[in-house]
């Protein structure tokens, strides 16, 4: 079936000012990235999983808006031994990264990989998958051309989380990043990611994790007030294998959080997470797909909103159980603190089960602060702004919990006051 003329339009403006790299062993995942591109064209206002965040500026060919950076903020994770990986406007740079060598861990570069290399099997493998039943062209518009990025091999138990920081120094940079991770039977990885990245930022990442894995993801998005960016995660677990991935936003004027979740082996765990605080000119969009297709398995999904002064927080979250899939746990919560009439919390929770001996819950609510709460700690002889914000950060721990290490939970927590002191200050 033929694109609309408008929606053909804009596809052939954004790809004729994107130059795929040639040859070597992704060059048939591209190519095919690209004609998948080009046939289902880039997001429109009229998608149906877009019609709540407006993607024009994410696929404008134009460059993007200037983004200033906010360069008050402390770096987050500065404490956490680390193996650090530094990109800067969406290019690796080795001389502010640590050596890569690390046991049970092969890293190697998406640029300059080898002819021959283990990530073909999954470079634009997941991300294909998970284009069915809901089309995401910008995770396939990454594929076709991603510039740069890791190809992580996991071996073994990591001795230290692995930390990409994103650094971002041209007002108008345009960067485009896909990872890969691989983690074999029983190995185990912590990943960790932070930074503003870019004015315009398309990342993707597609985990596989064999049977018996683990891989804890936690990442911090914040810094540059004017930030777009569209990220994307596919996965498909194993056997008995673990998945936990954690989000904190802060700032952006448009993110959009897709992540897509295949539980394919027996008693399989996959929980996914998120806390975002906006403020303003804010639009923040977490979209999750999450299928049972074995038995025995669970899945969580955890998102907690802060809006205020016209902010706007979006979910898309569904579970879909698979015939077979028996006793599968599923539990989906999304939630939003309102702290003024101008925001705006839009959901669109779902589940669709083929199974019939499952436990499948999902909820959504949005609401405005505990005035029974605030005024116990005002009577208690806290003032309201200090009082607004325990309240605020007990909202979000059902969220922050989710993250299994307690010194990367404290790291959060400290970026969430160090938040909504600036705010209130």
């Amino acid at each position: 079936m033929a694109l609309p003329q408008i929606k053909q339009d804009a596809t052939d403006a954004r790809l004729a000012v994107l130059d795929m790299p040639q040859g070597g062993w992704s060059k048939e995942a591209r190519e095919d990235a690209l004609s998948r591109v080009q046939a289902m064209g880039l997001p429109g206002a009229r998608d149906e999983y877009w019609k709540y965040t407006r993607p024009e500026t994410l696929v404008q060919p134009e460059a993007p808006k200037a983004a200033l950076l906010d360069g008050d903020e402390t770096p987050i994770f500065g404490d956490v031994d680390r193996l650090k990986i530094v990109f800067v406007d969406g290019v690796f740079n080795a001389a502010e990264s640590d050596n890569l060598a690390m046991e049970h861990v092969s890293i190697d570069r998406l640029a300059d990989a080898p002819d021959i290399h283990w990530a073909k099997d999954i470079y634009g493998v997941l991300e294909t998958r998970g284009q069915t039943p809901v089309h995401r062209p910008l995770a396939a518009l990454n594929t076709a051309f991603a510039t740069d990025g890791l190809l992580i091999h996991v071996t073994g138990k990591a001795a230290k989380p692995i930390s990409l920081i994103y650094r971002h120094e041209s007002e108008s940079s345009d960067a485009i990043l896909h990872h890969v991770v691989k983690v074999d039977s029983a190995a185990e990885l912590t990943l960790l990611e932070n930074g503003p990245a870019a004015a315009r930022f398309n990342k993707c990442m597609e985990v596989e994790i064999a049977d018996g894995g683990t891989f804890h993801h936690v990442r911090a998005q914040g810094r540059d007030h004017e930030r777009r960016a569209a990220t994307a995660v596919f996965t498909r677990l194993g056997e008995e294998s673990v998945f936990k991935s954690f989000t904190l936003t802060a700032n952006g004027v448009l993110t959009r959080n897709e992540c897509v979740i295949e539980l394919t082996g027996d008693n399989a765990i996959a929980h996914v997470a998120g806390a975002c605080m906006g403020d303003g000119d804010f639009h923040h969009d977490d979209t999750v797909f999450i299928t049972h297709d074995a038995l025995n398995c669970e899945s969580r999904q955890v998102f907690k909103k802060v809006l205020r002064n016209g902010a706007t927080g979006v979910f898309q979250g569904k579970i879909l159980v698979k015939e077979g899939a028996q006793k599968t746990d599923g539990y989906q919560i999304s939630q939003s603190l309102l702290l003024d009439d101008d925001s705006q919390f839009l959901a669109k929770p779902e589940l669709e089960i083929y199974a019939d001996d499952v436990a499948c819950s999902h909820g959504s609510t949005s609401g405005a602060i505990d005035e029974e709460g605030l005024f116990y700690l005002r009577s208690r002889g806290i003032e309201e702004g200090p009082a607004t914000d325990l309240l605020t950060i007990a909202f979000l721990a059902e969220a922050v919990m989710e993250i299994e290490e307690e010194a990367l939970q404290e790291e959060i927590n400290s970026r969430v006051e160090a938040w909504l002191m600036r705010r209130r200050g």
